[in-house]
């Protein structure tokens, strides 16, 4: 009983996901209202119905609310982005608040990944998010289920995506290996080639499931932050999802690769990709798909994106992504790069992120955005207030730059022509004599520019880039070269690769020192990245935490444990120790420098509930919260770390707490672990 839609103020849905539970009683609860003999509407339209008095009194009410829940035990979470209202509804009670707010944050994230500076434009997102032709919407709202179902399953069996962290395959000399190559290698071929259309391999890393086994990025490259990164993955695992009978490899397989006994190998359930259902899968294996008949009515009454068939993607065409950038002056967020997602084997991919030629217009935009903003800003303060003085305005430059920008985009296109249009009237009334100058009379021309900037963006980088994507391309041989040079160099290693993702690092290697701990996860929030023994939760395999049922009851106790922590760092705590039944939890944030000395402890801000997700995927909360903390320590690289832990009860608590420490500094020992 999950749903989760996105409204314009009008109340029309511009995107809306839901299981099948949720729909099923929709249409009944609504069909039971309908006369007899009228068949049901489509399900976004019994959406936008039950869910306009929530739009509605959202966006006339000046204090609305955040959350609430019905006599049913129905939660709602609502969030206002921009012009656009975010509802979560959980029905089954598998759900908190929580969740519902990281859902939503983390949808918010996927949008902005895939339209960039569009989505600073409410007009522009919502002609995007829904367009005009069917077949073109249901794709995208389809594409986008995609994207929330597979983060759902990674998040609920994935220890990298509940602490939103990436995790690398622990094998450092391999690791070295494939850096080495993708530098020396592919990435100087593919550079070097005149079939890359303009375009320049910025990044090359390889995949593992969801395990990072080699990343390089070329010099010119900026730093690929972990928020990306993280939505990067989930677009790779959306791509190719990881099935039981493309990628489980048995441990009788990998002897000879690992050159270790079976009992060293185990393989686990991976989880099943809500999107693929078991006929589908049996069908790739040549039996007879089952299908799942439903009432007539109900099939009829399905929505268009349940209906429709979907051819899916090619796999040659590279998919459009708006990513950070670090330049030397400043932050850009959203400048455009192409993604190429290349299947290697099932299960290990390989994905290149590509600068396109044009992306300098991109960086342009996101500089007058922010100076008309910082305008609008000053005119409504009027000109002696006090963002005047912390963010003094050239606005002669700033026309003489602009048109030059225009000049350069040239009269070509309609968007062009239109934001020369408004540019002129606004010159008119800003700096002719006798005009109005520079006071409220201009912000809602302000406002009109930022359209027309994201409207150019989004037909340099959006249109444009469909009916151009076959010639501004990396060639479809420039990319079958780059999966056979990968393949030819990973052969001998890809059934070892399999088996090292699901048994990355056991308790095995650390009950020797540590005896009593069951578990812990251990995070490096300045990089990004994560260190956990595997869990397996599966019948037909054993592990350190014994089969099935006893290690699932262990991985609930951690996912628990993390949704806890996460509570109390919001309330300003940063480290928790707690009793549960036969366990003893902890859980400790630190800050290091970069000779790995601790530094003092200080008080970290407490947060409102409705505030952004604590994360790196969603919203960087770490980032944020490693700038508070580096003013007292300027000049100084300020690192962050986090530990959770999981030890028997039985163990005295002086124990556990050396513990502790001793496993914080064997953790990031450089020779143990090969980091970006």
């Amino acid at each position: 009983m999950k749903c989760l839609l996105i409204a314009s103020e009008s109340a029309e849905v511009l995107f809306h996901w839901s299981d099948r539970e949720y729909r099923h009683s929709i249409q009944e609860k609504y069909g039971a209202s309908q006369e007899e003999g009228q068949g049901l509407p489509a399900f976004e339209d019994i959406l936008s119905t039950l869910f306009a008095p929530i739009i509605i009194s959202c966006s006339t009410l000046e204090d609305s609310y955040t959350s609430f829940t019905t006599e049913n035990n129905h939660i709602y979470v609502l969030h206002q982005f921009d012009e656009c209202l975010y509802i979560a509804v959980n029905g089954d009670g598998e759900e908190k608040e929580d969740d519902l707010r990281r859902k939503m944050y983390v949808l918010k994230k996927m949008i902005e990944v895939m339209f960039g500076m569009v989505t600073l434009s409410g007009n522009l997102l919502r002609r995007e998010l829904r367009p005009q032709d069917t077949e073109q919407r249901t794709r995208l709202w389809t594409y986008l289920q995609g994207l929330l179902d597979t983060y759902s399953v990674l998040r609920e069996n994935d220890q990298s995506f509940l602490v939103e962290a990436v995790e690398r395959l622990i094998h450092p000399q391999l690791c070295e290996l494939c850096i080495e190559f993708l530098e020396r290698r592919l990435v100087q071929q593919l550079n070097s080639s005149v079939e890359r259309a303009g375009e320049e391999v910025l990044h090359a890393f390889v995949l593992v499931h969801t395990k990072l086994l080699a990343f390089y990025s070329s010099r010119n490259a900026s730093i690929l932050t972990p928020s990306d990164l993280l939505a990067l993955i989930v677009m790779a695992q959306n791509m190719y999802p990881s099935h039981i009978e493309l990628d489980d490899t048995s441990p009788e397989d990998v002897e000879s690769t690992s050159g270790s006994g079976p009992e060293s190998f185990y393989t686990p359930e991976p989880s099943p990709s809500s999107r693929g259902s078991s006929g589908s899968e049996k069908a790739g294996r040549g039996e007879t798909p089952v299908f799942e008949f439903v009432d007539p009515e109900i099939q009829m009454a399905e929505d268009s994106l349940h209906t429709l068939e979907i051819n899916p993607p090619d796999s040659a065409s590279p998919r459009r992504v708006f990513l950070e950038v670090s330049h030397k002056d400043g932050l850009y967020p959203m400048i455009p790069h192409s993604m190429y997602c290349l299947s290697l084997w099932p299960g290990i991919t390989l994905v290149l992120l590509t600068k396109i030629p044009t992306s300098s217009v991109a960086m342009s935009v996101y500089k007058y955005l922010e100076d008309f903003d910082k305008l609008e800003k000053r005119l409504h303060e009027g000109h002696g207030g006090p963002a005047s003085a912390r963010s003094p305005l050239n606005m002669q430059d700033i026309r003489t730059k602009m048109d030059k920008f225009i000049k350069a985009l040239g009269p070509s296109d309609l968007q062009s022509a239109q934001l020369q249009k408004v540019w002129t009237e606004f010159k008119n009334r800003a700096f002719a004599k006798g005009g109005p100058g520079f006071n409220k009379e201009l912000i809602p021309w302000c406002k009109n520019m930022k359209t027309q900037l994201c409207g150019v963006y989004r037909q340099c980088f959006l249109i444009d880039s469909v009916s151009a994507d076959v010639s501004q391309r990396l060639s479809s041989g420039l990319q079958e070269r780059a999966q056979t040079m990968v393949r030819e160099k990973l052969m001998d290693w890809k059934d070892f690769l399999l088996v090292k993702s699901k048994r990355n690092i056991t308790m095995v290697s650390y009950l020797e020192d540590f005896p009593g701990l069951v578990h812990f996860i251990c995070m490096d929030r300045s990089t990004g990245q994560m260190i956990a023994p595997s869990l397996s939760i599966t019948e037909r395999t054993t592990s350190e935490l014994g089969k099935g049922p006893v290690a699932n009851y262990i991985k609930n106790k951690v996912w628990a444990l993390v949704r806890t922590t996460r509570r109390y760092l919001q309330k300003g705590y940063s480290t928790v120790t707690l009793r549960d039944g036969d366990f003893y939890f902890c859980y400790f944030l630190w800050f290091e420098n970069e000779t790995g000395y601790k530094l003092q402890p200080v008080d970290i801000p407490v947060l409102p509930d409705d505030s952004p997700p604590i994360g790196m995927l969603a919203c960087d909360y770490y980032k944020r919260l490693l700038r508070y903390y580096s003013k007292n320590h300027k000049g100084e690289t300020v690192k962050c770390y986090e530990l959770l832990t999981v030890h028997l009860g039985v163990i005295p608590t002086e124990i556990i707490l050396q513990h502790c420490r001793q496993l914080a500094s064997k953790l990031w020992e450089p020779s143990r672990n090969l980091l970006l």
